[in-house]
């Protein structure tokens, strides 16, 4: 017998957990997301969220309150007498009125390994960090901030150019398939819960943009993985004197370079760090990067021989 679901998200990322839950056979009575925001070219319509997109094309009523701190909305909530609520980044804190509302609880899935990167940015934080691994996690939750005990893992390894942007892709499937198990489990009445182990808590921040610019007086392996842990959103940056003018342009890949010497922040000659042409090298405390994704302000992502071609980049030239 299917149970009768409540939906939470918000992005794209939860929106294969929903689609795989009504496949799956599940009733999906009710889809929660955040309210429409303005976008748009200009920023003046109001664009629908992924989530409330996909639901409408499932024929799923739609939900889109601000929050749920008066009791009209916990009512409407409470209304649609759901077995489980299913949340995946929906985007609010829910208040313990609306964990205890659903028979057998609301269930969260997280992208990390719980209780390493609990909160907003797991994906970004994982990587930033040179984690080799992380995964899906799918918890019961309660009032702390994703503090629940763990139903269900699922490990994914961290390759060393992986950006988060192509870890979060793979997350997002993977978290479908843990969150269908987990549910089939629960219906069966075989979903043990484990408690999250006390050490080794570290917390997601959300990225603030004082992060974003590229350091090149760091080591050569922090800053590869800060530049891909901001990929493709929002994107680390560096600024370059073209023409007497400072320009911004973001990086979206990048390559670690052993060996490599000089001023951090100097373009190096490739042929002299045995690095292939059409590169953009640049020296950090000790070894190099090789920028090879870049995009200008206002322009389209470009590899780096490609984007050399339109602005040239010559050794020597410091990059800040």
């Amino acid at each position: 017998m299917a149970l009768r679901i409540v939906f939470m998200g918000t992005p794209q990322f939860s929106v294969p957990t929903l689609q795989a839950l009504v496949k799956a056979g599940h009733n999906v009575v009710a889809a929660y997301t955040q309210p429409p925001r303005p976008g748009g070219r200009r920023g003046l319509d109001l664009q629908k969220s992924p989530v409330h997109l996909a639901a409408e094309a499932l024929r799923i009523p739609v939900h889109t309150p601000l929050n749920f701190k008066g009791e009209e909305e916990r009512e409407v909530f409470r209304s649609h007498d759901a077995d489980v609520a299913v949340v995946v980044a929906y985007g609010l804190l829910l208040p313990e009125a609306v964990l205890s509302a659903p028979r057998l609880g609301c269930y969260n899935g997280h992208a990390s390994l719980l209780p390493r990167w609990r909160g907003a940015a797991p994906i970004q934080r994982a990587i930033m960090a040179g984690d080799a691994e992380t995964g899906m996690m799918v918890m019961k939750m309660e009032k702390g901030l994703d503090t629940g005990p763990v139903a269900l893992t699922c490990r994914l390894a961290i390759s060393p150019d992986m950006t988060a942007g192509e870890l979060h892709d793979r997350l997002m499937e993977a978290g479908a398939e843990a969150m269908v198990e987990a549910m089939a489990r629960l219906e069966a009445g075989n979903l043990p819960l484990v408690p999250q182990s006390e050490e080794g808590v570290v917390y997601a921040a959300k990225i603030d943009k004082g992060e974003t610019r590229i350091d090149f007086n760091r080591p050569a392996r922090e800053v590869h993985d800060r530049i891909r842990g901001l990929s493709p959103f929002p994107g680390a940056w560096f600024e370059v004197d073209l023409g007497g003018r400072p320009e911004r342009v973001k990086v979206l890949a990048s390559e670690q370079l052993e060996g490599a010497k000089g001023i951090p922040g100097e373009v190096l000659d490739p042929e002299i760090v045995s690095a292939s042409a059409g590169r953009l090298v640049v020296a950090c405390a000790d070894g190099a990067v090789a920028l090879t994704r870049l995009q200008k302000a206002g322009g389209k992502p470009l590899d780096a021989a490609e984007f050399l071609r339109g602005t040239p980049v010559p050794a020597g030239t410091r990059l800040v």
